[in-house]
């Protein structure tokens, strides 16, 4: 399979050059063929080719949301995707969708008017982009007589155009797409160009050096756990290849293990490769959830929350300084911020200069930090694991496309308690007044998820954010506790009191704990005051079926004694705040309902806040 793209500026063919590779390849339908005719002989024409993407125009003249049209046809010797972008200015960020999986580029030069900023312009994007093999088809040569001298010249001075494009493998073919010479069959009107046509071309167009197939990365999708015998990661190897018996190591943990099986679906395979998506189990139990990744011990990823990118903005508000968003990257939404615009790219003529912020379809090199580590590459070395979106989290619109240039070499900010990176100062809510979000339910009900998902929510919207897992503080702060109801009662004490400390403060404190017993939550909610308790209503069995941690495999033995659940009781509670069941409902659900109420809390009250914050002035 090919993806590649066409690009070039208005008029240069590339519609009549895409009908004629889907004309000679047998990819145009006979109804298609016969409307064509009838429409070209009104216009007194021979049959007009680029009528097949005609379709195309009028969605866009339309202004359809859908201005990137894909194009499939086949050869015998290999299948075909094409990627039809718009040639106008203002669609810049439309180009940057198609070109992002694209293996290819076909850029078009009008043989009359030469090589222009358009032309220069779609070059640089699509080098950005990663696309490494271009081949540049000089059209509408009918027009110069077929000139050689004409085609030498346009190579010349694309040449000298292209000069910064490190590593592209560049093919200059002469072409007219209007009379077909040169497309699909080679012309005899230019016997003194002696390679192959354009189809002929792109049917042997090498790949396979152009893909990362050595350094291993699959970001974890789910966790399948149909049963309490079998645990799969399922995902898409972005890239490299894996076999059973390999090592891999597991991020952020650290862990190592080895691959057990690779099934798809049914099926074991003896090895997976990009871009399949397949189940991997492995030998040893690891604790893995979405968003972790498993890498190649050899070539690890860089772990880092601050970054280094190219970025392509695409949205009528310009990007901001300082200003809350979220970043998607492979399996994992995270809230950032960019720290810093270091440059604007003036396409036209790749100067660099100097701003404050970035308009639609402006480039710029910008430094991001995010609230918890990513695993990256940079994009030049893997376009899969170096490549983001920006999310404004207000509407949740892709505001921007990024294209990682390095980890910053800046220093690190101070960590939160949960291991996730602080936001700059400015973004925090001055004289937020706390509160606490407890969340409680059985071991594998869904709770420090739920609680992943808040933090990313509320830091998105400015809010200082702590979180407290129970496991966590039990093991670092309450390590000298057992399991006896008193110890249990004393470990909620505990953490109660760190969430009072840190409610008083003016944090918004997400509690992950079991928290069993009705009477200690109780008690905790009096001391704190500003207090929702979630109550994650999740059915034994399901939790028994996910056991992320196998510890109700382990109690059913008898190996655990006084498991809640099992053979200690858990008492809910009787009228919690939100009551979320992650057995019917989803992560997004969940999370809405639980963001309703503090948000409704802080609604209810502002006027308080304020009335203190009046006091703090005078």
């Amino acid at each position: 399979m090919l993806r590649f793209l066409t690009a070039g500026s208005v008029d240069d063919g590339k519609s009549t050059l895409i009908g004629r590779l889907l004309y000679e390849s047998g990819g145009v339908h006979q109804d298609q063929l016969d409307s064509i005719r009838k429409a070209s002989a009104r216009t007194g024409s021979t049959m007009d080719l680029s009528l097949v993407t005609d379709g195309l125009k009028a969605e866009r003249e339309q202004a359809i949301t859908i201005d990137v049209a894909y194009r499939y046809f086949s050869t015998k010797k290999r299948k075909f995707i094409i990627a039809d972008v718009p040639g106008h200015e203002q669609y810049t960020r439309n180009m940057v969708t198609g070109a992002s999986t694209a293996d290819a580029v076909v850029l078009l030069v009008e043989a009359r008017k030469g090589i222009l900023e358009q032309t220069r312009r779609h070059a640089y994007i699509a080098w950005l982009l990663g696309i490494r093999r271009m081949v540049i088809a000089i059209n509408k040569m009918d027009l110069v007589g077929f000139n050689e001298a004409v085609f030498r010249e346009l190579t010349e001075q694309f040449r000298a155009a292209s000069r910064f494009m490190h590593n592209v493998v560049t093919y200059f073919l002469p072409v007219s797409a209007l009379t077909g010479d040169n497309v699909a069959q080679h012309s005899d009107k230019m016997s003194w160009y002696a390679g192959p046509s354009l189809l002929e071309l792109l049917e042997t167009l090498p790949l396979e050096e152009d893909r990362n197939l050595h350094d291993f990365r699959f970001a974890v999708q789910y966790v399948v756990r149909p049963n309490q015998d079998f645990r799969g990661y399922a995902g898409q190897v972005a890239s490299g290849i894996i076999r059973p018996g390999d090592p891999v190591v597991a991020l952020p943990s650290g862990n190592t293990t080895r691959i057990q099986e690779i099934l798809l679906h049914t099926r074991s395979l003896d090895q997976a490769f990009p871009p399949q998506s397949v189940v991997l189990t492995l030998t040893d139990e690891i604790d893995l959830a979405r968003g972790d990744m498993l890498v190649a011990p050899e070539q690890p990823p860089a772990v880092t929350s601050r970054l280094l990118a190219e970025v392509v903005w695409m949205s009528h508000a310009s990007l901001r300084v300082n200003v809350p968003y979220l970043i998607k990257h492979g399996t994992q939404t995270l809230c950032c911020s960019v720290l810093s615009i270091l440059h604007r790219t003036e396409v036209g003529t790749l100067e660099k200069t100097g701003c404050d912020k970035l308009c639609l379809n402006e480039i710029g090199l910008v430094e991001i930090q995010t609230h918890k580590q990513l695993f990256v590459d940079s994009y030049a070395a893997n376009r899969a694991t170096g490549r983001f979106i920006l999310i404004d989290p207000e509407n949740n619109e892709t505001v921007g496309a990024g294209m990682i240039s390095a980890p910053s070499s800046l220093p690190q900010l101070e960590l939160h308690a949960n291991t996730g990176a602080a936001l700059p100062p400015n973004l925090l809510r001055q004289n937020q007044r706390g509160l606490t979000v407890w969340l409680t339910g059985l071991s594998g009900a869904g709770k420090t998820t739920i609680c992943n998902a808040l933090y990313t929510e509320l830091l998105a919207r400015g809010f200082r954010v702590e979180v407290l897992d129970g496991d966590v503080i039990r093991k670092l702060f309450c390590s000298d506790l057992g399991f006896s109801k008193l110890d249990r009662d004393e470990n909620i004490r505990r953490i109660g009191l760190v969430a009072e400390l840190l409610t008083r403060n003016g944090a918004v404190v997400l509690v992950s704990a079991i928290s069993p017993y009705r009477a200690a939550r109780e008690e905790v909610r009096s001391r704190i005051g500003d207090f929702i308790e979630v109550y994650v209503n999740t059915p034994l069995e399901i939790c028994e079926q996910r056991d992320p941690k196998g510890l109700y495999r382990k109690a059913r033995r008898g190996e655990i004694a006084g498991f809640t659940g099992i053979d200690d009781p858990y008492e809910a509670p009787l009228a919690p705040d939100v009551e979320c069941h992650t057995d019917r409902e989803s992560l997004r659900g969940c999370t809405g309902k639980i963001m309703a109420a503090v948000l409704a809390f802080f609604a209810a009250t502002a006027p308080r806040n304020a009335l203190h914050q009046r006091r703090a002035m005078d």
